[in-house]
């Protein structure tokens, strides 16, 4: 159990090595430039691979079901869905039940790429020093923040919007 540090002044908080919105900018940068020469090869980008995690998981989504598990507006997600589709990787398709709606299926491409991603997360593992538990309790608590953080948005609207 770490030591507790007795309470600090409050001017110390300013520092930039005690924010946690920096440590996290710090690590996702990070975290982008490793990702980056592993996805070259696969031809995706970080982004992309998001959206192909999503339907390695769950093939067939709607684009607002993929928009929401990745935390992406349409504005966002349609050009790289776009781009995936050039890339042969995925099919857009109307939903039969609702012509408005679009659902993005893997293509045989795309199914056939999951194989060879199956290395990118074990050397991420590998580059973090973590085990795999140590990552595991990490990224359950970082969803555990942005949940927070979505509640606290969602109550207090204003605070996202004052700049």
């Amino acid at each position: 159990m770490p030591r507790r540090q007795p309470p600090q002044p409050a001017a110390s908080w300013l520092d930039l090595d005690r924010q946690l919105c920096f440590a996290l900018y710090a690590s996702s940068l990070a975290m982008t430039k490793l990702y980056k020469p592993l996805l070259e090869p696969l031809g995706l980008t970080y982004p992309q691979y998001l959206v192909m995690l999503v339907l390695w998981q769950q093939d067939g989504l709607g684009v607002g079901e993929i928009g929401e598990r990745l935390a992406l507006d349409s504005g966002t997600l349609t050009p790289l869905l776009k781009r995936l589709e050039q890339a042969g990787l995925v099919l857009r398709l109307r939903d039969a039940a609702d012509e408005r709606r679009v659902r993005i299926a893997l293509s045989a491409a795309g199914r056939t790429l999951r194989a060879r991603a199956e290395t990118v997360p074990q050397t991420v593992a590998a580059a973090s020093g973590c085990t795999l538990g140590e990552l595991s309790d990490l990224a359950a608590q970082l969803q555990q923040l942005r949940q927070r953080l979505a509640r606290a948005l969602a109550a207090n609207p204003e605070s996202s919007t004052a700049a």
